[in-house]
């Protein structure tokens, strides 16, 4: 479940809010300084060499998808079971030690050369809103991929992943970006981030490409239906961070054990510039709605609208 709130002058001293609203195309961008501690207001720093981030953005690769780590799961079973190869399965996910792997650790399974012996959805290619890179002072750099469902179906599995190029556009450093939520309605939009640790080499240029998006199956029962009711955005006067309330509503029967509420906060030029998951630690029934009370935080310049998305599961 998505929404947004509109932006209201109260008082010279209280905080911004504003109406959710399309997000402009923008895709090759450049880099805007931002602060390691991104809640205090900005303090004064020398302006960094601008950077040219993102200017380059792959489709997915149909065959591509994401894979949760069950119990007594090994490298060798999975790699069977998905009808891949071992050291395929090992080339695509170089971060994960073959030796130690935890229950829902996720692994990106690349193309096989046989139908996996489980049915599987097909992975379908996802249009990306916006794609932008924001310096720490630290030397790090924040990158979001804000993807968009325009479909009917509900997707999930979403992943990125992120590159970091040098000048002569040899890689030097990559990330893989999975979605704060499992799913992404229709008409909705969330963002992907990664973050590379310093020091980031000065004159790097990023590349994103969506690895994985898959519509649900009918019949799915693993998500229950949720609305969000009298959210509050309360923008703090430096405008670097913001303070967010409201409730969850289950619209369905049944009763979510596990609930999420995930806020995208955006700039004046519609880039995102934070997120932030929250989650309940009680049940949410028909009967007893959840409140929430949390922050987000401004990575760039200071917030103006923020956009929420929901999810509920038994």
């Amino acid at each position: 479940m998505k929404s947004g709130f509109p932006m209201q002058r109260c008082l010279a001293s209280l905080a911004l809010l504003w109406i959710l609203a399309a997000c402009g195309q923008k895709i090759a961008v450049t880099m805007q300084p931002a602060t390691a501690m991104p809640s205090q207001p900005a303090p004064p720093t020398q302006t960094p060499n601008m950077i040219p981030v993102l200017t380059r953005i792959i489709l997915p690769t149909p065959t591509i998808f994401i894979y949760t780590v069950v119990a007594d799961d090994t490298m060798i079973s999975i790699a069977e079971r998905n009808g891949v190869l071992l050291e395929a399965l090992l080339a695509a996910n170089p971060g994960i030690s073959p030796t130690v792997l935890s229950v829902g650790t996720k692994l990106v399974i690349p193309a096989g050369e046989k139908v996996p012996a489980e049915t599987t959805p097909t992975a379908i290619p996802l249009p990306l809103r916006q794609a932008y890179c924001w310096p720490e002072t630290s030397g790090g750099l924040w990158c979001f991929a804000l993807v968009q469902n325009d479909y009917a179906d509900t997707l999930e599995n979403l992943s990125a992943q992120f590159a970091l190029l040098d000048s002569n556009g040899r890689e030097l450093a990559n990330q893989v970006a999975y979605g704060l939520l499992d799913i992404l309605p229709p008409d909705a939009a969330m963002p992907l981030a990664a973050h590379f640790p310093p020091p980031v080499q000065v004159g790097a240029s990023a590349i994103v490409q969506v690895l994985t998006a898959n519509r649900i199956l009918p019949g799915d029962a693993r998500y229950l239906p949720v609305s969000l009711d009298n959210t509050l955005v309360s923008v703090e006067a430096s405008g670097r961070s913001a303070v967010l309330t409201g409730r969850v509503l289950l619209t369905g029967t049944g009763t979510a054990n596990t609930l999420w509420v995930l806020a995208t906060a955006f700039d004046a030029a519609g880039n995102v510039v934070g997120v932030r998951r929250w989650e309940s630690g009680t049940a949410l029934s028909a009967d007893a709605p959840a409140s929430f009370d949390f922050q987000v935080s401004s990575l760039g310049p200071g917030i103006t609208r923020v956009e929420f998305l929901a999810e509920a599961r038994p």
